[in-house]
This record gives C-alpha cells, structure tokens and sequence, in this order.
C-alpha cells in the first residue's frame, strides 16, 4: 500500500472568483467539509502515512487550516513563495520529501468520495504487476461528468493512456500514482504535468484505468454552486 502523497493546492481558483479573491480554493467549502480535508481524508482512509502539500496562493490560510485540523497524518508543506512552479514544477521541486516508492499525486479540486478507495487500488496494481510502469492515471468518461463541458484529454485502450484521433473521451480526474524518480528527466524549474504524461505517451508507457464513478469536479463557479446544491440536497 502507498504511503506517500502530494496534494497540489497552490492555484489562484480563477474560475471560481469572487469567491477565492480572499480564501483559496482548497478551503472551499462543499458539504460539511472542505476540499483539503475532503481529500486529506481520502488519502488517511487508504493508509496515506505522509502528504505533502504545495502552496503558494494565500498560502499562510492554508498553513493555519492544516496546522489547526488533525487529519492524522505526516504532513509537509512546500511553499512555492517566490512564483507558482505549475504542477510538474511542484512535484519536482519537492521530490526529496519523498522516498523512491510510488506516489500518489492528487487534486483537491475533485470530491474524493470512499468509492474511490477501491479505484486507487486499482491504480497501485498496475505498478505491482507491472514494473516498467512509471505512472498510472485514473481517467473518466466524459459522459460521467458532472460538468459536461470538458472536451477530453486522452483516449484508454487496455490500460494505455493515448492522445490519438480527433475525438478524445476521457478525462483526467486528478488522482495519479508515479514513481519519484520519473521527475528526474525534467530540468526546467516550472513546467506542467501534462508535459510528463506527453514525455511517456511517445514511449507508449502511459498507463491508466476507467473510473465508474460520477466525476464531481469544482471546475468553476457555476459548478461549485451545483455540486455544493447536489450534496447538500
């Protein structure tokens, strides 16, 4: 079982301002919970023993919140201070936090239900059956989204993650599991994940799994107000 865990948590939340002009959009509220402490707690239900978690937007509220709440868990804070490093960047840059075990790597943004506990499973077998597997990423359908707008970032075909063909119908649900030293490759001090997963595609080493599950995902302002609506209801 996975012990280690990165949250990304340093974005600005444009798309969901006003409400994120004073509070970051980790700390948002969706139920009777936060998004941070939704996810923190979905990692401690797996048996996460270690997160780290980037800041950089507001980032004194979410040190506060973290160093208020017991969530059970190691956590350490990598503050990005000087500028935003982007989500490759920040895994990157707080690479030696972590051992050389795999890693999950996930977005607060989603509502992390225990459903999903099952999925991340899923995901850590494709690197005990495998062991030329250097990331494993769980994908949706389209049509399982809660925000139908989202246009696509990959197509699955038996565990391969590909960018083929016009029409792509997955989507990233912001929950991955890679090994450290993938990061390794990557000189340049901000860049994003999606150069990584472009990096393993053209060595058709790319893998991930389809969730069956709604993908709830607080994408902007608009979708917040119906999730929030959707939960509480």
């Amino acid at each position: 079982m996975i012990k280690q865990a990165m949250v990304l948590a340093a974005g600005f939340g444009k798309r969901i301002r006003p409400l994120t002009l004073k509070k970051p959009k980790p700390l948002l509220e969706v139920g009777n919970t936060t998004l941070l402490s939704n996810t923190l707690k979905f990692l401690s239900g797996h048996g996460v023993e270690k997160v780290v978690i980037n800041v950089h937007y507001l980032a004194d509220q979410i040190i506060e919140y973290v160093s208020k709440n017991k969530f059970n868990l190691e956590i350490v804070i990598s503050n990005e201070k000087d500028e935003i490093l982007d989500t490759g960047g920040a895994v990157s840059n707080a690479i030696q936090n972590f051992s050389d075990n795999p890693l999950i790597i996930i977005n607060p943004d989603t509502i992390w239900s225990d459903n999903y506990l099952k999925e991340l499973e899923l995901l850590e077998k494709l690197f005990q059956n495998d062991k030329n597997v250097k990331c494993s990423i769980l994908t949706v359908k389209k049509n399982r989204s809660f925000d139908q707008s989202f246009k696509g970032d990959f197509n699955l075909e038996v565990n391969k993650i590909t960018r083929k063909g016009n029409n792509l119908d997955y989507v990233y649900t912001g929950l991955q599991v890679v090994k450290p030293r993938l990061f390794f490759d990557f000189k340049e001090k901000i860049f994003s994940m999606n150069q990584v997963w472009d990096h393993l595609i053209k060595s058709n080493s790319l893998y991930g799994i389809e969730s069956i599950i709604e993908f709830l995902h607080v994408s902007n302002l608009d979708i917040y107000k119906k999730i929030t609506k959707k939960i509480i209801s």
